[in-house]
């Protein structure tokens, strides 16, 4: 099953990045989701099926936008 995430979730990937970390940031929603290391932002693209794949689980879920100023 496809992973449902929104912007700012902070995910573990199964294998450690070479700087040795594991958590990265959510920073783009799309066709390819768009990731950010925790460690030494790098920035990558994923597929969202490669994601599902690579996903060990969530650290912590970001902030939902807020409808303030509507």
């Amino acid at each position: 099953m496809l992973p449902d995430m929104g912007l700012g979730d902070v995910i573990r990937l199964r294998k450690p990045h070479p700087c040795g970390a594991t958590d990265w940031v959510v920073v783009r929603i799309g066709a390819d989701i768009g990731l950010k290391c925790l460690g030494c932002g790098r920035r990558i693209l994923l597929p969202r099926r490669e994601l599902a794949r690579r996903m060990k689980g969530y650290v912590s879920k970001g902030q939902p936008p807020s409808s303030e100023g509507s």
